[in-house]
Parts: C-alpha cells; structure tokens; sequence
C-alpha cells in the first residue's frame, strides 16, 4: 500500500513538491516557450517529470547519456531528442540509431572521429558542439566549418551547433555574469556562421534569462524544476521543490543524526541545508547536525522526519529510484526515476 502521508514514508526518502514543481515549470516555460526551451533531462531522470515538462509546451528534450534518450523514446516523450554529449561506444550508438528510425535523434560530436563513430553506427543528425570556454567536450570554434564540412561528407545532417558556458553558471554578479556569457556566445555565433544550420543551442539555469541578445535560438536547462542550494544562492524565480527526507535516529547533548547521508545525497556542491540547522558533516548514510547558532535547541525526538535540501540535484536524483510527490505532507503519488543507470 502507498503511504499516504509523509510521515510513513520509509528514509531516506525522495519528496518532490507537485505545487512548486508546476510553478517552476510553468515559470520557465512562460520565458521561453515551446521549442525556444529544450529542457535537460540529466536533472531529474524522470519521464514524468519530462512529461509534465512536455504538458507545459515543450517536445524538444536534452538528454545527457544514450539511457535517457532511449527511455524518453519508450516513454513515448519528446519529438526531438538531443544527446548533448559525445559517445565512441558503438553498442550505444547503434541503441541510438534503432530509435532514429521512429523519433529525430541528434547527436552532438566534436571531432572526426565522434562523427565516424556515429556515422558507422547508423545516425544521421548532428550538432557540432562548440568550446566556448568551458575546459570540457567542445571543438574550438575557428575549426568547427571543417568539422561540419567533414560531417556531411559522411553523408550527415548538420543541424547547427551547440555549446555550455557551465563555466559561467555561479558568477556572483548578475551583471558580469551576463557581460561574460555575451562574450562566450560570440564564439558560438562565429562557429554558427561557419556550420550553417538552424539550431545555436546552449544555456542552462544559470543563464535563462541572460540570452535576450545572444545568437542561440533554443536553451538547455534542467535544474530550473527542482532546484538545490547550489543555484538558490543566484536568486532566481524558480523554488526549492525536491527534497530529501530523512529521520533522525540519534540524540545526543547538543546534536542530532539522521539518515541521510552521502549514499542520498550529491555532495559535490558541498552539504546539505536543513532549515533550522548547521550541518557539522555526512557519512555513508549519516547526516549530524545541530541547531542553527544562536537558536534555541528544537524539541524533536527520535523518530520525527526532517526535510534536507541537496546542495546538487542532478546526482541526487540519480541515487533514488522513487520520487513521492507531496502536496504538504499528503503523499499524492509516486513517479520512478527511470532515466537512472546506464
């Protein structure tokens, strides 16, 4: 039987706000509509949640690995699947090609032999994924018209370029962030010129109001639905609306524990918020806290539920297979993070 409130729920557990999300969804979806949002799937792994997404406008999707553009196409979501992201395995790429062949599938590359390995392998679309200055994937942009040129000798289509200023993302000023982010899709507008195609695709949460001049004609973001700490400290229009729930398990003079911990939780971005308290540190399926300084110490007992904020969402929806959604501490469903795994 489904648990019916929170407060029966087994921890840790996954909790996403129906309410926020929908705020969040139609928020974005307001800014940039239908096909100028292609939403990045990576972020929640979910084809409800994508789903949703879609009831909002958009049929165009991000996809970050060859699992979640195939099982968006098995859920039946999405038109037009992007995997923003290289891939010389040839098993995968052939997994691609299958779905090709009933749903548009691009594929980004960034050399000749990414082009070759997917070419082999029975893809035909193609972005040329661009370096605008993030030290990751990307081709530099005064060689991107021969790699586009190279790319269609192999009898491809290529359908423009992309490219991710995730290096920019957490600048604190809004101003320079905007200033800098001008200056990265310069680099991309001269690669586009020399690709040819209709697609400039790049951006994520962090930059979703900041391309009103740029040249892209499509934004990827994905963290925007539920949000962490991470991007809450850019003051943007979008709540917290996943969090983890956990219970505590152990009282002690002065601290609490409770069981949420590293194997729960993406700690990358640093620890877990938990209203209310300080976070002295995580283990393996432990979080230890104490009451925020200058506070009051809470009158909780064992037992009771707490909820934590995930200071990187991505990584935490991946380490869960169940997303209840709540209304308050009313259990409405559960949705499984389906997208999860390789």
């Amino acid at each position: 039987m489904q648990p019916r409130t929170t407060s029966q729920l087994a921890t840790p557990a996954l909790l996403v706000d129906l309410d926020v999300l929908n705020r969040n969804l139609r928020t974005m979806s307001l800014r940039h509509p239908g096909a100028k949002l292609r939403p990045h799937t990576k972020a929640h792994k979910c084809t409800q949640i994508a789903n949703l997404q879609q009831n909002y406008g958009h049929k165009t999707f991000t996809c970050a690995t060859p699992r979640e553009i195939i099982g968006m196409a098995a859920a039946g979501v999405g038109e037009d699947l992007l995997l923003a992201n290289e891939v010389v395995d040839h098993d995968r790429l052939s997994a691609l090609a299958k779905v090709s062949e009933n749903q548009r599938v691009t594929i980004a590359v960034d050399s000749e032999y990414t082009i070759q390995a997917a070419s082999h392998a029975g893809l035909r679309d193609v972005l040329i994924d661009i370096n605008v200055g993030l030290k990751r994937c990307g081709v530099a942009p005064e060689l991107a018209g021969q790699l586009a040129d190279f790319a269609r000798k192999q009898k491809m289509t290529v359908r423009g370029v992309m490219g991710y200023e995730g290096h920019l993302m957490m600048i604190d000023s809004h101003d320079k962030r905007k200033q800098r982010v001008s200056e990265s899709m310069q680099l991309l507008a001269r690669a586009a010129q020399d690709v040819g195609g209709e697609v400039i695709s790049a951006g994520g949460t962090g930059t979703f109001d900041l391309h009103d001049s740029t040249c892209i004609n499509e934004l990827q973001a994905g963290s925007y639905a539920l949000m962490d700490t991470h991007y809450a400290k850019l003051n943007l229009p979008f709540d917290q609306s996943c969090f983890v729930l956990g219970t505590i398990i152990s009282k002690s003079d002065g601290w609490l524990v409770i069981d949420v911990g590293l194997k729960s939780l993406g700690m990358d971005h640093g620890n877990p918020t938990i209203d209310g308290y300080d976070v002295m540190f995580c283990s393996d399926e432990h979080t230890t806290i104490v009451p925020n300084k200058g506070q009051a110490e809470t009158k909780v007992s064992v037992g009771d539920k707490l909820r934590v904020i995930p200071a990187h969402i991505d990584p935490t929806m991946a380490m869960h297979e169940l997303a209840f959604l709540v209304r308050g501490e009313e259990v409405i469903d559960a949705w499984s993070i389906d997208l999860r795994g390789w």
